[in-house]
């Protein structure tokens, strides 16, 4: 993705539209519909309900799902939107999205895990632990450490670059399968973008070589990994690594889709193969558990103290959102809020759906799903605002 974009799908989305229009002035998208209710207690058109509406009368999105923690400590969930457009279905509370690079920190997590047993070292570098497996056209996994791996500093090209080249393989290619290794080896047909550890930017290449080192020190899958870790501790019945092939949705959700260019017709990609994001993008969540997922993260539940200080040094990440100020820690970046204080999350994009989220020490959280790709970075930015009003407005 570009350097606004934090996944491959998005990357290639906004690149294509920009390469088949000439210029965003207007964005056309579905008809908007009316916000369903979330069946759980909400304020009536309050900040956040608001916010969201826009995105789907505004910003053209079909269905939208949020899941707010206030600082009272009150949860609530707000739906906007249609869950089908086709049948104008309403958008299912709490439905379960794919929640594409929000896998990295999960991903992130279980390294750290392992780092804490001493079973990796974040210093060692990637030919330690894949010997001979990142070589080629310059690049040299000798000289490239865990550490930047998870910090996005490794240099090492994104696969999508060579996986992804147009708005349509967003649907000519959603049923491919692909093995975590032709991942790699796509992105290693590429020269280093930078010396290990001289800059940062974001790759997708990276975590797929961090979910191939824990399975190298575990000799476990890596979703097997996620799974005992951290799903199955923190109770989350509704999130899971889908299996080798498997392209439905398990639980209730909402369809989700790709347009190929702004004011396009959406095209249903709510089936697709999950596979090219691994562990880079692959989970299935839902807005609630992905939110309880940061909180328990941010709030010191699932690292030791030392390897939390480890995730939560940051870098400048220049680019990591188009509009804020982001710094990138080992799987997780902070942003200033606009109404103050400091707030932890990832976000994430896969066919169908992205996902932005945050949450802060004092215990407030917000994601936002909706059910679409941008189709520009005016429609990314939209979504962030989104977030930012739920953790700054929240009840209001």
């Amino acid at each position: 993705m570009p350097p606004q974009a934090r996944t491959f799908t998005r990357r290639h989305a906004l690149r294509a539209v920009a390469a088949t229009a000439a210029a965003v002035t207007v964005l056309a998208g579905p008809a908007a519909f009316a916000a369903a209710d979330s069946g759980r207690p909400t304020t009536p058109r309050d900040a956040v309900q608001r916010q969201l509406d826009g995105l789907v009368g505004e910003s053209g999105f079909p269905g939208v799902l949020a899941s707010v923690r206030g600082p009272d400590g009150r949860v609530r969930d707000y739906t906007a939107g249609v869950s089908d457009i086709e049948a104008h279905r309403p958008v299912p509370r709490d439905g379960q999205v794919r929640i594409g690079s929000n896998t990295k920190t999960f991903t992130a997590v279980v390294v750290l895990q392992l780092v804490g047993e001493g079973r990796i070292d974040l210093d060692a570098t990637v030919e330690h632990y894949l010997p001979g497996v990142v070589r080629g056209h310059g690049n040299d996994g000798g000289k490239i450490t865990v550490r930047q791996l998870l910090q996005q500093t490794s240099g090492l090209a994104d696969y999508d670059d060579v996986l992804f080249t147009k708005a349509q393989d967003l649907v000519d290619k959603s049923h491919s399968y692909y093995e975590p290794r032709r991942l790699v080896d796509a992105a290693l047909t590429n020269a280093p973008h930078f010396a290990a550890g001289s800059s940062w930017e974001y790759s997708n290449t990276n975590y797929v070589l961090a979910g191939l080192i824990v399975e190298q020190v575990t000799e476990r899958p890596v979703g097997e990994e996620i799974t005992n870790r951290i799903i199955r501790p923190l109770g989350l019945r509704d999130t899971y690594w889908p299996g080798v092939g498997e392209q439905r949705l398990r639980g209730t959700h909402p369809h989700g889709y790709v347009g190929l260019a702004p004011g396009a017709p959406w095209v249903d990609v709510t089936d697709m193969d999950p596979s090219l994001g691994w562990s880079a993008g692959q989970l299935v969540s839902t807005p609630d558990e992905l939110r309880t997922f940061f909180e328990a993260l941010v709030g010191g539940r699932l690292l030791e103290p030392a390897q939390q200080e480890a995730m939560m040094t940051t870098v400048p990440a220049p680019g990591f959102e188009p509009t804020g100020e982001y710094a990138y820690g080992l799987g997780i970046a902070s942003h200033e809020l606009p109404c103050g204080g400091e707030a932890w999350g990832h976000g994430g994009d896969i066919q169908g759906f992205e996902t932005r989220n945050l949450v802060t020490r004092d215990g407030r959280g917000a994601v936002v799903a909706v059910t679409g790709l941008p189709t520009s970075e005016q429609m990314l930015a939209e979504v962030n605002e989104s977030v930012d009003t739920a953790l700054c407005n929240t009840g209001n």
